[in-house]
């Protein structure tokens, strides 16, 4: 029989490139820019059409998984997502490259949701699917680090004339052997009543959350508009349209794209609310820190990424030890590390107030990390856990869509905070004042955070003690 931590880790390859792809071209956009002669409008639309869509059809990429298999939907993922990388690499425009990275985004949103659907089928144990979510934190943290490390790093060889292009065509020699031992090792699984797919709610959805999201990461640089704030009523009536088709379809008997039961599960409940605050504040925190560091303190944008990749560092190692905290003391662990993570942010409040040392950047980053690492695993453990296996492809779509709409809302509601406050003086200690503001939202949210995992039931999370 095949290990099943080998197939684990064929599956996380699909987790590692979508995150890895969502940091990596943030370095080489200078370059990027030069070389295709791309305005600054041309530029913001290659790192959102990622995100686009990848935001606006992951339900759509798990429920395809439940349908039609979520092994096919893996390998059909790697596969496009492969293919669109080459497109990126060997993009001859502006235009060209916005597009590629739009279908790869496309490609990572049937891709994501598979990887979570998988983890759940593969490990039914409540203590191996513990670990495999750690793996999975791990991933995540790798891939956070790796996207940004590879970014300026091929962006610096000089080997071929526009080096840039090495950060998407790496991803080949990465999807070739995934695509290989994804069809030798992965078992097929899928829903076990035949369903036709139901094509009107993809439209409707991926309408709604196209909005949404163009609207939320275009905000980030252009403010709210007339535009955007049209866009952003217009999905919330296409998102209200589509619930009720949804309801319609599911009393007819008629094929669906979100099966609402998935909403009675409090678990899940909980736990989607709980990653909505974690995200609002993980993902804000990362960008008002790049605007401290590189326009507060003139740090440069090496010496900067030095500092976070300490923080990756923390991930890492917290993801691989948190899972023995997570298995002995249940949700005490969880509430714990958020005290934790809470403690260096209040931490940061005061020391960055004052000239300090790189080496102490580095180690309240790779604390902040360590915290991190502890949390993210559970948080998508918690959603899933109990799910009946027909919902779960439903429930890895609507937790990936949640948790990436929440990152996009606090990159731009905080970060908006972050310039209010700031205003138009660029002297240092008004860096610092809207800084501390963005870093008390960022309390908040994990005070939020701390609430859900507090109501989390108990056999969800079991203390080893209880379990034997």
């Amino acid at each position: 029989m095949k290990s099943k931590y080998l197939k684990l880790l064929v599956i996380l390859f699909g987790q590692l490139l979508t995150i890895m792809d969502i940091f990596i071209i943030n370095v080489s956009m200078p370059s990027i820019q030069r070389d295709l002669y791309a305005s600054n409008g041309e530029m913001q639309f290659m790192i959102a059409a990622y995100l686009i869509g990848f935001a606006s059809l992951l339900i759509t990429g798990g429920r395809l998984g439940d349908l039609y298999g979520r092994k096919k939907m893996y390998v059909i993922g790697l596969s496009a997502f492969m293919i669109s990388s080459v497109a990126c690499g060997f993009s001859a425009g502006a235009y060209q490259l916005v597009i590629a990275r739009f279908v790869q985004g496309i490609s990572a949103a049937i891709m994501a949701p598979q990887v979570l659907s998988m983890i759940q089928i593969l490990f039914p144990d409540h203590k191996e699917r513990t670990q495999a979510m750690g793996w999975y934190g791990i991933t995540i943290g790798i891939g956070t680090v790796l996207g940004q490390f590879l970014g300026g790093y091929f962006s610096s060889l000089m080997i071929i004339e526009e080096p840039w292009r090495l950060i998407f065509l790496m991803n080949i020699p990465i999807c070739l052997p995934a695509i290989f031992f994804s069809l030798r090792l992965l078992d097929e699984s899928r829903m076990d009543v035949e369903q036709s797919f139901d094509w009107s709610g993809v439209l409707i959805l991926s309408a709604g959350l196209f909005c949404a999201t163009y609207a939320l990461t275009l905000s980030e640089h252009e403010g709210f508009d007339f535009k955007n704030i049209s866009l952003m009523i217009i999905s919330v009536g296409i998102l209200f349209i589509f619930i009720k088709n949804q309801k319609k379809r599911i009393q007819n008997a008629q094929a669906y794209l979100v099966d609402f039961e998935l909403f009675r599960y409090k678990n899940f409940n909980l736990g989607i609310i709980a990653v909505s605050f974690f995200f609002i504040m993980l993902d804000s925190y990362f960008y008002i820190l790049s605007l401290f560091f590189q326009d507060g303190l003139k740090i440069s944008p090496l010496k900067a990424g030095e500092i976070i990749v300490f923080q990756g560092l923390g991930f890492i190692l917290a993801s691989v030890f948190s899972v023995k905290l997570i298995l002995r003391y249940g949700k005490k662990a969880l509430m714990a590390g958020l005290g934790f993570i809470i403690l260096i942010l209040v931490l940061q409040l005061f020391l960055f107030r004052t000239q300090i040392s790189f080496p102490v950047f580095c180690l309240l980053l790779f604390l902040h990390g360590l915290g991190i690492g502890s949390i993210i695993p559970s948080l998508a453990n918690i959603a899933m856990s109990g799910i009946s296996e027909k919902l779960i492809g439903n429930a890895s779509g609507v937790y990936n869509t949640i948790q990436q709409i929440a990152a996009i809302v606090g990159i731009v509601a905080v970060g908006s905070l972050f310039y209010y406050f700031l205003g138009e003086k660029p002297d240092v200690k008004y860096y610092y004042n809207a800084f501390s503001v963005a870093l008390r939202i960022n309390i908040l949210c994990l005070i939020f955070v701390m609430i859900c995992i507090y109501k989390v039931p108990d056999h969800v999370l079991p203390e080893m003690r209880s379990s034997q």
